[in-house]
């Protein structure tokens, strides 16, 4: 079978950059689990894996634009420490900040005397970055799957929806 829309996909990865710097694998754990086109993986990926089928391994190339994004200057700022009074402020720091487009994850980059400088782009945004990929499994998502969103395992989702 191979893979489309609304198939549940079972397959490991590497993913580095163009650097070759690995960043995450799950070769030598669980294998990635996931519905086909309900946007969990970056669009170049979802895009490269369409009409794979069980035991294909390839290698493909995303572009920055069909990964995490190009970075963004503005979506990096500095804000008051006061907005931070009683907390522990770090570079590194992760938190949902309220923004005029809603919430949105930031990172703390730098921490000055004049204020903390936060960084609303994804932190691989900006980077091209390679995969190596195993497809170890494909088959059609069940009814239910398709309506709660995510994969169900043995005995159904284990939650209430």
């Amino acid at each position: 079978m191979n893979i489309e829309n609304n198939h549940v996909v079972t397959m490991h990865y590497l993913v580095s950059t163009s650097d070759g710097t690995e960043l995450d694998s799950s070769f030598d754990g669980e294998p990635l689990v996931f519905i086909h086109g309900m946007g969990f993986l970056i669009p170049g990926l979802e895009e490269a894996i369409i009409g794979k089928t069980t035991g294909d391994k390839f290698d493909v190339d995303v572009v920055a634009a069909e990964a995490y994004g190009e970075r963004h200057d503005q979506l990096v700022q500095v804000v008051p420490k006061s907005m931070f009074e009683g907390m522990e402020v770090a570079p590194g720091l992760q938190f949902r900040a309220t923004t005029d487009h809603g919430e949105q994850s930031v990172i703390v980059i730098d921490v000055t005397d004049e204020g903390v400088v936060i960084d609303g782009n994804h932190p691989l945004a900006g980077q091209d970055l390679s995969f190596s990929v195993e497809i170890v499994a494909v088959r059609e998502a069940t009814a239910e799957e398709l309506e709660h969103g995510h994969v169900h395992g043995e005995g159904g989702c284990g939650h209430q929806h």
